[in-house]
């Protein structure tokens, strides 16, 4: 059964979202200009995916909704919305479809892409995991079996930021910007930094009083974009621009534990779904957390936006017992919107932020499909590491060596995310 009384409503900034021709930016900009009269644009989100972000009243609204039906070089306009850190929910105390070319593109990719090694399509039995000198979800995962560290490979969290006084990232190569105005990178909220821990937090833990290994990715080279506020919450506009700066610098991944909920029939943002096929052009794989509207058996929510776009890697959460979580959203709109695959996001161990609000920790043990997110991203990694692939074979190459699950596709995807060995 679906049902949307628990997704929160769609916040937007007054702003909108101008999608511009990837290949002559600077006419779609004359073209606005023209069409609108404005003058005042926010290009941060230029120089790869090329989107500006704008503010209009309400004629010039009209003018930009002409231009983009008509023969102007302006593709696509929407309003600007608020999204927020998804997940941080705290269990056990403290703690569809794709467009069709894209889906026979990914069939073509994962039929013949070699798939190092490791078995395509066994089934993993679902006996429960437990934590232990490694997390559990990096036991389910076999990352505690890989040879690979994600030397080499660079990975982009777009979240809260980092706490980058957090002892465990000492040493670490971390590039780090903000693009919330007025706040620096440093991680006041928390969310941030647990996934950046998951992802590419350390091999080893240097606190002897907390030795469990919770990291996956931890040579990796960190971009913490700091694309949601203290409070967790961001617009369009600074994750676009935390998207441009990520393929700027070169990254193959991007990781965002963020979104807004959708309703069922809600399509997908063709913004976000360009922007995304750009990001893949470049090498650049975006991965997303598939929403925690849900509340299972009785209520399943669609995911959520833009983890709903075909061309960004929507992410499911399991339990230790490797269940769909109840809270992790499904592949409930037929256009768009289907899960791709899954990873561990209950009782999630990793860092947390030692200058949060109001609970300063090191460590934290939270549930959520954000939780589930930079599991898949710092897998993600390893296979970059492994096999040099990037953007739609690196995609392939996650979907290839996922273990098949007892659960249906449109709760898990493919199955679980796996580490190459």
């Amino acid at each position: 059964m679906t049902n949307n009384s628990s997704i929160r409503p769609i916040q937007t900034t007054g702003r909108y979202l101008v999608l511009l021709p990837e290949e002559d930016v600077r006419s779609g900009i004359s073209a606005l200009t023209d069409s609108t009269g404005v003058r005042d644009i926010d290009d941060s989100a230029f120089s790869n995916i090329g989107v500006a972000v704008v503010d209009l009243d309400p004629n010039q609204v009209q003018s930009l909704n002409a231009a983009v039906a008509g023969s102007q070089p302006i593709l696509a306009a929407e309003p600007e919305q608020i999204m927020y850190a998804i997940g941080n929910m705290a269990i056990s105390g403290d703690t569809a479809n794709y467009l069709q070319g894209y889906k026979e593109a990914i069939s073509h990719l994962v039929d013949n892409l070699s798939n190092g090694g490791v078995t395509l399509g066994q089934q993993l039995t679902t006996s429960a995991f437990t934590d232990g000198a490694t997390t559990w979800g990096l036991q389910a995962t076999k990352v505690v079996s890989s040879r690979y560290s994600g030397a080499g490979v660079k990975v982009a969290v777009l979240d809260t930021g980092l706490d980058l006084t957090h002892p465990d990232f000492a040493g670490r190569n971390i590039t780090e910007r903000s693009f919330i105005s007025g706040e620096a990178v440093q991680d006041l909220q928390g969310h941030g930094t647990h996934c950046v821990g998951t992802a590419c937090g350390a091999l080893n833990p240097p606190d002897p009083s907390f030795p469990m290994r919770y990291g996956i990715a931890h040579q990796a080279e960190i971009f913490a974009g700091k694309v949601l506020s203290n409070q967790g919450s961001g617009a369009d506009g600074g994750i676009l621009a935390g998207i441009d700066w990520a393929i700027s610098n070169g990254c193959q991944i991007i990781s965002m534990s963020l979104g807004a909920g959708t309703r069922p029939g809600t399509p997908f943002s063709p913004i976000y779904e360009e922007v995304a096929k750009r990001a893949l052009s470049r090498g650049t794989l975006i991965i997303a957390a598939a929403g925690n509207s849900s509340s299972r058996p009785g209520l399943i929510n669609p995911v959520g936006r833009p983890a709903n776009c075909p061309s960004i890697m929507a992410v499911a959460a399991l339990n230790s017992q490797l269940q769909i979580s109840f809270f992790s959203d499904g592949s409930i709109n037929p256009d768009g919107g289907g899960v791709d695959i899954a990873g561990p996001g209950v009782d999630v161990y990793s860092t947390w932020s030692t200058k949060a609000v109001p609970t300063p920790l090191r460590y934290r043990t939270i549930s959520g499909t954000s939780m589930a997110t930079p599991h898949v991203a710092g897998i993600a990694a390893l296979h970059a590491e492994a096999t040099g692939k990037r953007g739609l074979e690196l995609w392939a190459l996650l979907m290839q060596n996922a273990q098949r699950l007892s659960l249906p596709s449109v709760d898990v995807g493919v199955g679980l995310a796996q580490a190459p060995i």
